[in-house]
C-alpha cells in the first residue's frame, strides 16, 4: 500500500485545504496576468514605442527587487496566510486605481502622458506587493501538504500556476476585442476578489521560525549564504534567471501582434496563451511521469530548447508557426519550472523558506520583468526580430556553458531527496 501512495498522481488533492490553496492561487494568478497583459495592451497603443514596454517591467522589478530580502525575512518572522491576504488586498486596490485610470469618463481631460505616469505607478505599487507575495506563497505552500509529497504537490501548484497563466492572457486577449481596456480591468478586480474568499477559508498557520525577533542583516546574511553555499539551488535559479533575462520574447508580443503579423488583440491573446498551453500539457504529464531521474541533464535540455523557440519565433512571419514555436517554448519552460520548484522545496528548511523564496524572487520572478526591459530596449536599438533572436542565441549559448563548465550539475539526480522526504512521518 505504501508503495502505490508513493505513486499516486493525485496524493497532494486528496489535502482540502491545499484544493483551496489551488483556487486562490488559480483566481490570483489569472487575474494578475491577464492585468499585465491589458497594461501592456493599452501602454503600447498609447505609445506605439517598444520601449515603454521595457518600462512597464522596468517599474515593477525595481521594487520587488530592492525589497525581496527585506520581505523574505518578515514572511519568515510573520504569519502567512494574514500576510498573504494583504498581499492580494493590495493587487486588488492597484486594480481599482487602473479601472480608473482606463476608464474614458475619467481621464478624458487627462493629458495621455499624464495617464501612461499614472499607469506606472500602480505598477510599480504593484512591485512592492509582488516583493511580499512570492515568499508569502511559498512558505504557506510548505505548511498545508506533508514533506513526504511536496514533489507532487509542487506538480500541481505548478500546473494551477499554468492553467491560469494560459486563461488570462488569452482572456485578455479576447476581453480587449469584446468589452474594452476598461470594463477588463473590472473583471480582473473580480478574479482578486475570489483569490480573496478561498484564501478565508485558510485558517492561519503557526510560524515554524525558531528565531522570532531576530535582527533583519543577521537573518538576510543567513538566507544569502544558505543559497550561495547549496550549490545545486543557487545553478538552478541562476540558469533559469539568465535564460529568462535575454528570453524574454514575450514582452515584446504586443508589437508582433500589432505591426508585424498584424492579427489584433484576438491573435495577441493566442500568442500569449500559446506558451503556457506547452507548460500546462507538461505540468500534467509530469504528474504521471515524473522528472526527478537525471534531473540535471532535463533541465539543461529543457532551457536550450527554450532558446531555440525563442530563435524560431523570432525569425518566423507566419502566424501559426509563431504560436507553436510558443507552444514549444512554454513545454520547455514548464520542464525547467518543475524541476526548479522540486529542488527549492526539497532542500530549503521551513524556517528559512521565506528568504530562500526571495532570493529566487530576485533571480527568477524579477528576470521576468528585467528581460522585458532588456527585450524593450534591444528592440529600439537593433530593431524587434533582431532582438528576439538575439536573446534565444543568449540562451543557448549560457546552457553550453553552463553544461560543459558543471559536470555536478549534469549529474543532478533527485531521487534521493525524494526518497528521504517520503521516509519521514
Amino acid at each position: 500500500m505504501s508503495s502505490n501512495k508513493k505513486k499516486d498522481p493525485y496524493a497532494a488533492l486528496r489535502y482540502k485545504e491545499f484544493n483551496i490553496f489551488l483556487v486562490m492561487r488559480f483566481a490570483f494568478v489569472f487575474a494578475r496576468t491577464m492585468q499585465f497583459i491589458v497594461i501592456e495592451w493599452e501602454v503600447y497603443k498609447i505609445t506605439k514605442d517598444p520601449l515603454s514596454l521595457g518600462i512597464i517591467g522596468l517599474m515593477e522589478v525595481i521594487p520587488a527587487v530592492t525589497l525581496a530580502l527585506y520581505a523574505g525575512h518578515v514572511v519568515d518572522q510573520k504569519e502567512k496566510q494574514g500576510l498573504l491576504m494583504k498581499c492580494i488586498l493590495g493587487f486588488s486596490i492597484i486594480s481599482v486605481g487602473l479601472f480608473l485610470f482606463t476608464w474614458p469618463k475619467v481621464v478624458v481631460d487627462i493629458p495621455e502622458n499624464w495617464v501612461l505616469y499614472g499607469i506606472y505607478s500602480l505598477v510599480f505599487l504593484g512591485g512592492i506587493v509582488r516583493a511580499f507575495l512570492g515568499p508569502s506563497l511559498f512558505s504557506m505552500f510548505s505548511l498545508i501538504v506533508p514533506k513526504k509529497i511536496y514533489p507532487n504537490a509542487a506538480t500541481w501548484n505548478s500546473s494551477v500556476f499554468q492553467l491560469a497563466a494560459v486563461l488570462g492572457p488569452a482572456l485578455a486577449g479576447f476581453s480587449i476585442h469584446w468589452i474594452g481596456v476598461h470594463w477588463s480591468m473590472l473583471l480582473i478586480f473580480g478574479f482578486s476578489l475570489i483569490a480573496i474568499i478561498a484564501l478565508m477559508q485558510i485558517p492561519k498557520k503557526p510560524i515554524l521560525n525558531p528565531k522570532i525577533g531576530e535582527p533583519v542583516l543577521k537573518s538576510l546574511k543567513e538566507g544569502i549564504k544558505f543559497v550561495i553555499n547549496t550549490k545545486i539551488i543557487l545553478g538552478a535559479i541562476t540558469l533559469d534567471m539568465i535564460a529568462v533575462l535575454f528570453g524574454g520574447a514575450v514582452a515584446l508580443l504586443p508589437v508582433f501582434a500589432q505591426d508585424i503579423l498584424k492579427v489584433g488583440p484576438e491573435g495577441f491573446g493566442f500568442l500569449r496563451a500559446a506558451p503556457a498551453i506547452g507548460s500546462v500539457l507538461i505540468m500534467f504529464t509530469s504528474a504521471y511521469f515524473p522528472l526527478n531521474k537525471k534531473a540535471g541533464i532535463k533541465l539543461l535540455v529543457a532551457i536550450f530548447g527554450f532558446g531555440v523557440s525563442i530563435i524560431l519565433f523570432g525569425i518566423s512571419t507566419y502566424f501559426w508557426l509563431s504560436v507553436f514555436a510558443l507552444f514549444l517554448s512554454g513545454m520547455t519552460d514548464g520542464i525547467s519550472m518543475i524541476i526548479r520548484q522540486t529542488i527549492l522545496q526539497l532542500r530549503t528548511p521551513d524556517h528559512m523558506r521565506g528568504r530562500v523564496s526571495s532570493v529566487n524572487s530576485m533571480f527568477i520572478s524579477s528576470s521576468n520583468e528585467l528581460g522585458a526591459f532588456e527585450s524593450g530596449l534591444t528592440a529600439k536599438l537593433m530593431g524587434t526580430v533582431t532582438a528576439v533572436v538575439f536573446g534565444g542565441s543568449m540562451t543557448v549559448l549560457t546552457v553550453l556553458f553552463t553544461g560543459f563548465i558543471s559536470p555536478t550539475f549534469r549529474k543532478l539526480d533527485l531521487r534521493k531527496d525524494i526518497e528521504d522526504h517520503e521516509s519521514e512521518n
